[in-house]
């Protein structure tokens, strides 16, 4: 596999540092513990928000650090939840007052070192409290989860609870609003070919080429089946009912709409498969008054695309529209 590395040990804290020099006004990198941190934090009485957990699915989310959105992001090394210690010192970082709301992904080893984290500061007199997001509907639960994985839906917790923190609200009313937005929204993934992690040599998994997974995780975990490729509108069209019979999703309702990028698959390719999610929807009398078309959450080179629904309110529909800044500005 050819790729741009140097050491695959390193190749966490590269990514990091490219990151941080790209941004240094506004972030900053504390390498003992795989931080990007928000160059102002903490902000005085202004809860925290932070997010860690695997790397390898920029620019999630170290990408999404800055006003608005995330405090502080703790990534681990590829595909891997980040130590306990580095958990501890991204709540430190960020800590004030107000407390401090910890968003986790619902991956068995991302839950069990942010529950142990809660635990510790909170003894250290810290607030803080869990938000689990787990917007994936192609398993219920499996030998690979726990219950729903967290997957792109990811994006719109953290900009709503980043909008809500900003705004001063307090730490109960920022997580309520975290928790209605997670159970409002609801993602489904389809990979054409395998990641292949830096350290490997060969992809996670094995795909025919005229094969496909449907509603595969973001760590090359397997989906609802493994089908045979069809053309890109009876792709969307599955993926779009799935993702709107399971919710469900009603006529008159306003959405947000997100097809999201897997890592490989070309901006021109996404754009196609979001003209014709948007027409199916229509069809069903929903309204997408959110357009959302790019990589949020990926999962290395995967080539493949998700799709993800946010029903809004005027409130939600609010904070996905407030400022934020962060290291994904365009130009």
């Amino acid at each position: 596999m050819k790729r741009f590395v140097n050491d695959p040990k390193d190749f966490v804290a590269e990514i990091l540092t490219g990151i941080a020099r790209a941004n240094p006004d506004t972030l900053r990198y504390e390498p003992k513990y795989n931080l990007i941190v928000r160059a102002d934090a903490p902000v005085d009485n202004k809860v925290g928000i932070v997010q860690g957990s695997g790397s390898g699915h920029e620019p999630a989310h170290v990408m999404n650090v800055g006003p608005g959105m995330l405090d502080v992001a703790c990534p681990g090394d590829v595909f891997a939840a980040p130590p306990l210690d580095y958990v501890l010192a991204a709540i430190r970082q960020v800590a004030t007052d107000a407390g401090v709301l910890l968003l986790v992904n619902n991956y068995t080893g991302d839950r069990m070192v942010f529950e142990m984290a809660q635990e510790m500061v909170e003894a250290e007199g810290i607030q803080a409290q869990l938000l689990f997001v787990d917007d994936d509907v192609a398993v219920q639960d499996s030998t690979y989860t726990i219950g729903r994985r967290g997957v792109a839906g990811n994006f719109f917790v953290i900009k709503a609870v980043g909008a809500a923190a900003e705004k001063g609200h307090t730490l109960d009313e920022v997580r309520a609003i975290g928790e209605r937005v997670n159970a409002n929204m609801r993602s489904i993934g389809v990979a054409l070919t395998a990641c292949s992690p830096p350290a490997k040599s060969a992809p996670l998994f094995d795909l025919a080429a005229d094969e496909i997974e449907f509603g595969v995780g973001i760590h090359g975990e397997p989906g609802r089946r493994r089908e045979k490729l069809r053309t890109a509108n009876e792709i969307a069209d599955d993926m779009v009912d799935m993702v709107v019979s399971d919710k469900p999703f009603k006529p008159g309702s306003q959405v947000a709409l997100m097809i999201n990028g897997l890592g490989s698959t070309p901006i021109s390719e996404l754009y196609l498969l979001y003209g014709h999610a948007h027409q199916r929807l229509a069809s069903k009398g929903i309204d997408v008054a959110r357009s959302y078309v790019g990589n949020y959450c990926t999962a290395l080179d995967m080539a493949g695309a998700s799709v993800t629904m946010l029903e809004l309110d005027d409130e939600i529909s609010s904070f996905l529209d407030a400022p934020a800044s962060t290291a994904l500005r365009i130009f």
